[in-house]
């Protein structure tokens, strides 16, 4: 994602852009605030990740570490369960997409639904849940791929509707986490796995995918989510 002048302090007004943008940025922030941390120091309090901003690019400033090290600070990191899976590629109707935070839900939803009945006219045999692969963010919304995986790929060329093209889910080692419950409230979890990012060290890439193990239903936004977040 490019870091534009203002693009951080937009972010933060859009949980969902900001806790992507967490999670693709945590590494940086986690080498930054070591910067900061006295050489043998033994009395330095942990910092514990405040709960309004996971992590943020850039140096952390030394009254902000105190901040997140008051007592009382609920600590995200234990609060997510996580796996490390090898995901495989699979071939994949593909349908790129565009949103505002606010009908997020809706956005993919409606996505999602044309990838399935294209598969089903083309007589195609799914091979998995629906994902959504988030590939840019910003203050006014995000851009997406939605995916519907595939047993195989479909032999010449298939009549599929306007928009919708063959492709391939993306591949590789990543770490798993869970959501469940209502789909507007996904901010909570992304921002207790950004906590348990920072609280590892881990490294990530620029990819992170949402996989839809229950559909979205039209006024009740409550969805089973697994989110696969990708290891460098």
């Amino acid at each position: 994602m490019d870091e534009e002048p203002g693009l951080i302090d937009s972010l933060r007004t859009h949980w969902r852009a900001l806790a992507i943008f967490t999670l693709i940025v945590v590494s940086a922030a986690i080498l930054a605030e070591r910067r900061f941390l006295p050489a043998g120091s033994d009395d330095e309090a942990p910092a514990t990740p405040a709960t309004t901003a996971p992590a943020t690019p850039g140096p952390t400033k030394p009254d902000e570490k105190a901040e997140a090290a008051k007592p009382g600070t609920p600590d995200l990191a234990p609060s997510v369960m996580s796996e490390t899976v090898d995901v495989d590629a699979r071939p994949a109707l593909v349908m790129k997409g565009q949103g505002k935070w606010e009908d997020a839900a809706k956005a993919l939803s409606e996505a999602l639904k044309k990838l399935s009945g294209a598969v089903a006219k083309a007589g195609l045999a799914s091979n998995g849940r629906p994902i959504a692969v988030f590939t840019k963010t910003d203050d006014a919304g995000f851009s997406f791929e939605a995916m519907a995986p595939l047993s195989v790929a479909p032999e010449g060329k298939a009549k599929l509707p306007e928009g919708v093209e063959i492709g391939a889910s993306p591949a590789g080692k990543a770490l798993k986490f869970q959501h469940r419950g209502a789909y507007d409230e996904i901010d909570a979890t992304y921002e207790a796995i950004a906590a348990y990012l920072d609280e590892k060290g881990l490294d990530t890439k620029d990819l992170i995918i949402e996989e839809y193990l229950t559909d979205f239903k039209a006024d009740d936004a409550s969805v089973d989510v697994d989110i696969y977040v990708f290891l460098k």
